[in-house]
């Protein structure tokens, strides 16, 4: 689809792109493309008999030696 061809769906179809649906639609695209571009995705993959630890920031852990009070 060239850019003239685009421009004419458009004109041709501007009340239903600015309708409840249409401007639904076009937000949802814009998120979608902006989501991929900032990189702000994430996922995670595991394997069998692991622990897995997903943060959209920072992770503390306390992690002492057994039989150890870990709180202080």
């Amino acid at each position: 689809m060239t850019l003239s061809e685009a421009l004419a769906w458009a004109i041709d179809n501007k009340e239903w792109i600015f309708s409840g649906i249409g401007v639904a639609a076009i937000g949802w695209l814009f998120a979608l493309f902006r989501r991929r571009q900032n990189g702000l995705s994430q996922r995670q993959r595991s394997g069998a008999n692991s622990t897995n630890l997903q943060s959209g920031r920072d992770i503390n852990l306390n992690r002492g030696r057994s039989g150890t009070d870990d709180e202080r």
